[in-house]
């Protein structure tokens, strides 16, 4: 259990600091970070409902879960920076309902592509999750932390992850 959790800090202290280099700014590889541990939320709910105890073979689940999930906050980010900074470049960005405005119109833009990669993830996650035969109860817990996850960490980066970025935002822009 200690090299599980070794394995696990370690993996999400790269996380951070590759979002870290990306975004070169703190609030930001602060904002996808914090939305990991809520989608790990999700695996451990189906793991729950479907009797799973925690093994080594869930935990590489939640550690690819812990990446994707990642994932989808860093292009929900790239997405919401970008039509951001288009309206600050045409000096659209004047007032509070501006920004919201660019916030939303950027969650818009990535709200099909974040539906697309999770129907594809959980398309290809449900049949190992349903298979039987040698080795499937090793695979049943590695998919399952990710299909449970998958669904929670969309929900996040749909809802959370703009309404964070807006607060973050606001405090960044007040004078």
């Amino acid at each position: 259990k200690m090299i599980i959790r070794v394995a696990g800090t370690t993996i999400l202290m790269i996380i951070f600091v590759l979002l870290y280099l990306t975004f070169r700014r703190f609030a930001d590889a602060v904002i996808v970070m914090a939305s990991v541990p809520f989608a790990l939320v999700g695996g451990f709910w189906l793991m729950y409902a479907l009797g799973y105890s925690m093994s080594v073979a869930s935990a590489v689940g939640f550690i690819a879960l812990g990446g994707v999930a990642a994932e989808i906050g860093v292009v929900m980010l790239v997405y919401l920076n970008h039509a951001v900074e288009a309206r600050r470049q045409s000096q659209r960005l004047a007032t509070q309902q501006d920004l919201i405005d660019a916030i939303i119109e950027g969650a818009a833009l990535r709200v099909r592509p974040i539906a697309m990669t999770v129907a594809v993830i959980i398309a290809g996650l449900l049949p190992i999750m349903w298979g039987s035969g040698t080795g499937s109860e090793v695979m049943r817990r590695i998919a399952s932390p990710m299909v449970g996850g998958i669904i929670t960490a969309t929900l996040l980066s749909v809802i959370v992850i703009p309404t964070v970025y807006l607060v973050v935002l606001r405090r960044r822009l007040s004078p």
